[in-house]
């Protein structure tokens, strides 16, 4: 959080408890709060963090913020969706994607994951409102987005599914046309030269990624920009210590508006790390919820991790604990129009063959 060519500063004096939402308020409900003091106390300290920063601005400059929280990461309070914010994962029965097994201990996570951004989208509204009060809401630009998609899950973080890789993007630019939706393909590189141009800087030479002012200029929904229709994404490591030697487990995605190719390029390593404790017959569940080392380390420890070792043995879910755990192919490839899930590998079928030959190669 700086002026341009000033020295970032962290503005967090009025406390960090925005960052883990439903273990915050738990325990002050725990204490006797109610659900809606409890939540407003960590309001309060979202305005007063940002209400520092304000206070800090100078006159006439031009400045950024960044509000970096991590609630929808991990952990969180197990039970919290329903009990804080009157998500019912039985609600959620029959709706799961394919890649999570829809069952009630999947389903409650996966609320709770619901709840957490719930917590965030009302962080925003607070922000939201003190630029408005401050006079800067119409002179700001805003952008709204996230580093992964959903993590210790899988297809989620540390893959390269559209689950794991496709955040939300979301954009409010002074003056433009609202409640468009922009379908082009764009990445989170893009925002810094998008930034630059905004403040009158060339871009220096060879940098990766595209200014995205012409598509909040625009008017147009849907493909603004026929050119952007592709993303190559990338993954190496999470967890160092992830596979024996510290190997990494290198990977790269080409994403198309119609199909997903994936190439391992070490395919004989574990792609969520090695079994370490799950390779017993009767693993640790308490250590493989809390522990994300324990086991698969580039799956972060979870409710659903939990439940995906403990049925590692059980026939009846072989197929989902594979698609979490088991190694893969050299080669995925995915037709999006009729596999949005992304669950049934086409890299062998013949008849994608040509397709397969040309994504690699564009990839």
């Amino acid at each position: 959080d700086a002026p341009f060519g000033g020295q970032a500063h962290a503005y967090e004096k009025a406390g960090r408890a925005p960052n883990n939402f439903s273990e915050e308020v738990t325990a002050r409900v725990g204490r006797g709060m109610t659900f809606a003091a409890a939540r407003e106390e960590v309001l309060a300290q979202v305005r007063g963090n940002f209400d520092a920063f304000l206070a800090d601005r100078k006159d006439g400059r031009p400045w950024h913020y960044f509000f970096g929280v991590t609630t929808t990461h991990r952990k969180w309070v197990k039970g919290s969706g329903k009990a804080l914010w009157g998500i019912d994962p039985d609600k959620l029965k029959g709706r799961m994607p394919a890649f999570l097994p829809d069952v009630p201990e999947v389903r409650e996570d996966v609320a709770d994951y619901l709840g957490e951004c719930q917590a965030v989208d009302a962080y925003l509204g607070v922000l939201r409102a003190r630029l408005e009060a401050a006079g800067e809401l119409d002179r700001t630009l805003i952008i709204v987005s996230g580093d992964h998609g959903m993590p210790g899950v899988p297809s989620g973080k540390c893959n390269l599914y559209d689950h794991g890789t496709a955040v939300s993007l979301v954009v409010r630019w002074p003056g433009g046309k609202a409640g468009r939706v922009v379908t082009d393909l764009v990445r989170l590189p893009d925002l810094c030269p998008t930034f630059l141009e905004i403040g009158g800087v060339k871009p220096p030479e060879n940098l990766y990624g595209n200014s995205l002012l012409p598509l909040f200029k625009s008017a147009q929904s849907g493909l603004v920009d026929t050119s952007r229709d592709w993303v190559v994404t990338g993954r190496e490591r999470h967890v160092g210590a992830a596979r024996e030697g510290n190997l990494p487990y290198p990977m790269r995605g080409l994403r198309t508006p119609d199909f997903l190719y994936v190439r391992n390029f070490a395919p004989d390593r574990w792609p969520m790390g090695a079994p370490y404790s799950a390779a017993e017959s009767s693993p640790d569940l308490k250590s493989v919820g809390n522990d994300t080392r324990a086991a698969f380390p580039d799956m972060d420890a979870s409710p659903t991790k939990t439940w995906l070792v403990a049925h590692l043995h059980d026939a009846q879910w072989k197929w989902h604990t594979d698609l979490a755990f088991a190694k893969r192919p050299a080669e995925e490839l995915y037709d999006l129009k009729t596999d949005p899930d992304q669950v049934k590998n086409l890299a062998a079928d013949p008849a994608f063959a040509a397709k397969k030959s040309e994504l690699s190669a564009r990839l």
